[in-house]
């Protein structure tokens, strides 16, 4: 078996992984109290093919202010047919946002494969880096010194 294949995306209306973890927990709350099943997810138009390569290890790295900040793991992905008859796909995410090393990327359209070699590492544990004004981080990352 080859290496987990992760997803890239843009997380439009977001400013920071702090942004992203409140909205997750904020959504995830809704549901429970609603009734409905308590797991994230991100719905998406395009359907990936390769769903046992991104769905064994694989991961959503999310783009925030042009840079790679952090990424989710996908834990399974849901084809469905909307109302209007297209078919997307909820991709189920692991609510815990893993922050990683910040890598710049230019804005793109909807999600594209990641090939693990080209993906941005895993901040170390116990890292400052988190701690820094996102400006500054954003700055640092742009220079090639994170």
């Amino acid at each position: 078996m080859g290496m987990a294949l992760n997803l890239i995306k843009l997380c439009v209306g977001c400013d920071s992984v702090e942004d992203l973890e409140e909205w997750i927990a904020f959504r995830l709350d809704e549901k429970q109290r609603a009734g409905e099943e308590a797991v994230q997810t991100h719905t998406t138009r395009m359907v990936p093919k390769r769903v046992d390569e991104v769905t064994s290890g694989g991961s959503l790295y999310w783009v925030i202010k042009g840079q790679v900040q952090c990424r989710q793991r996908i834990t399974e992905i849901r084809p469905f047919t909307d109302p209007e008859g297209i078919g997307r796909c909820h991709l189920v995410l692991d609510p815990q946002l893993v922050r990683t090393d910040w890598q710049p990327r230019r804005a793109f359209q909807g999600w594209r494969y990641l090939q693990a070699k080209d993906a941005p590492r895993d901040m170390p544990a116990g890292s400052d880096l988190g701690s820094l004004p996102a400006k500054l981080r954003g700055e640092l990352a742009e220079l090639g010194l994170l």
